[in-house]
């Protein structure tokens, strides 16, 4: 088999992960790392044995087919443009971009140079996550009518390094964690027409708990509380809550209710998780997962599946047209918010392809 060369642009927090994932599936080669900064290149280069250097010498290697944008959100339109005007592939951290105009300039882009956006996140591609597809297309609930989907924290703050940019355009629990459980039920029950949506900004600034920058105070731009209904062109309504001001919850991640039973669908941040099923006047169980992927890192996979797309000439899943429709929803949330009215969602989006059940770690088909 044939491996894609990859390069990342972008060496912060999240970087390791994707390094150490990457090595979990041989059709990925990563080739080179660069950063704005060279210091954070050249130290994650001399951790996993990789070249660092400038970005513009990356984005000229004939090596590198695929990169990976790991900026900040501010940074990811930009980077992306460079990324497709240097004749290369691009998957992108999520979001796509810090709005649906700033990301349709990305897949433009890409039409025109005939060249493929991939984008975070690509948890949904996890065993947890596709043994809940595969029971939703089995018709193990009946037909979903309605479901919640929840995130809460105390906010980022307390534990990132450099928090500042959650709290900035661009960020926000919305944009930061929504894409995961967006991505996860427009592939469980297909794209979202419309939206309805309220948010809270109930403080201007954030305490830093972290070191390095324990006791700065941090600006905030963005609404900290989203909460609001999507409405699902199949007729599903699920109700959504995001947000950086909660203590403590006890809500699951996400509920998918059926007319002949609920499941209870993992945390669509981690790649494993419980599947958990009550049919109509029954009890919980637990359904054995039937796919990989499920116990541990695998924040590349996505990666993976686009490289394995290229060489078998298929669409890849963690496309860009997914991620575009996703941050459509996401951003009309405060839409609606500020209008007071429902907004239409423009865009649509085949649900991904499932993987296939039973692959072991490292297998993308």
């Amino acid at each position: 088999m044939r491996r894609i060369g990859i390069g990342i642009i972008g060496c912060g927090n999240i970087s390791t992960a994707y390094l150490k994932a990457a090595q979990r599936f041989p059709v990925l080669e990563i080739k080179a790392l660069a950063d704005m900064r060279s210091d954070a290149a050249e130290r994650q280069g001399a951790a996993f044995g990789l070249p660092a250097m400038r970005v513009d010498q990356l984005l000229r290697r004939d090596d590198v087919e695929i990169v990976v944008n790991l900026t900040v959100p501010l940074a990811h339109t930009d980077v992306s443009l460079a990324v497709l005007n240097a004749g290369k592939h691009v998957h992108s951290e999520k979001p796509l971009g810090i709005n649906a105009t700033e990301a349709r300039k990305v897949m433009d882009l890409a039409a025109q140079k005939n060249l493929r956006v991939g984008c975070a996140p690509d948890t949904f591609l996890g065993g947890g996550h596709q043994t809940a597809r595969k029971l939703i297309d089995d018709g193990a609930i009946g037909t979903p009518v309605a479901g919640s989907a929840f995130f809460g924290c105390p906010g980022h703050e307390r534990w990132h390094p450099a928090p500042g940019f959650y709290y900035l355009r661009g960020g926000g629990p919305m944009l930061d964690m929504g894409p995961y459980y967006i991505t996860d039920l427009v592939q469980l029950l297909g794209p979202v027409a419309s939206v309805m949506g309220t948010t809270a900004r109930p403080k201007t600034e954030r305490l830093v708990t972290s070191q390095p920058m324990n006791g700065t105070l941090i600006p905030v731009e963005v609404s900290t509380h989203v909460a609001g209904l999507l409405e699902f062109e199949s007729g599903a309504v699920v109700s959504i809550g995001m947000s950086f001001d909660v203590p403590k919850h006890r809500h699951a991640p996400i509920e998918i209710w059926g007319d002949k039973g609920t499941m209870l669908v993992p945390d669509p941040n981690r790649f494993g998780g419980e599947v958990q099923l009550a049919r109509t006047g029954g009890e919980w169980e637990t359904v054995p997962l039937t796919h990989g992927h499920a116990e541990g890192e695998f924040r590349s996979i996505g990666v993976a599946d686009m490289a394995s797309a290229i060489l078998g000439n298929r669409p890849h899943r963690a496309s860009g047209a997914l991620a575009f429709h996703v941050l459509e929803v996401m951003e009309a949330f405060q839409t609606s918010a500020d209008e007071g009215r429902r907004v239409k969602i423009e865009s649509r989006v085949e649900r991904p392809a499932m993987l296939p059940a039973g692959r072991e770690t490292g297998q993308i088909d």
